[in-house]
């Protein structure tokens, strides 16, 4: 089956760096988008970025110009480097991933288990 593999996460300081890596793994036709959400406690789950297989991305307002979506030539593998972490970046962070699994039609949403990344003042 469909397996998201998410690492990465972890503790740093107000204004340090982290990289989260998510790679798709098993009987998959196609990714056609793919992504990072994350919930922060008391809060609901928010879309971070996405990129598109043809390399279009989006990113929340809150994350422009710190945070970066990227995907390797394979297409099944995203990163998102995250710069500037501030502490309202605190969250677990959760990568999606829509597939296709034949290629006939019908999309599924997959989701890793969560990546924690805690940003201290």
């Amino acid at each position: 089956q469909v397996q998201l593999a998410e690492s990465g996460g972890g503790l740093v300081q107000a204004g340090g760096s982290l990289r989260l890596i998510c790679a798709a793994s098993g009987r998959i036709f196609s990714i056609p988008l793919m992504g990072w959400y994350r919930q922060a406690p008391g809060k609901q789950r928010e879309l971070v970025a996405t990129v598109t297989l043809d390399g279009n991305t989006y990113y929340a307002d809150s994350v422009k110009g710190r945070f970066t979506i990227s995907r390797d030539s394979a297409k099944k593998t995203i990163h998102l480097q995250m710069n500037s972490l501030k502490p309202e970046d605190t969250a677990v962070y959760y990568c999606n991933a829509r597939v296709s699994l034949t290629g006939i039609g019908g999309l599924s949403d997959k989701w890793g288990q969560g990546t924690q990344v805690t940003v201290s003042s």
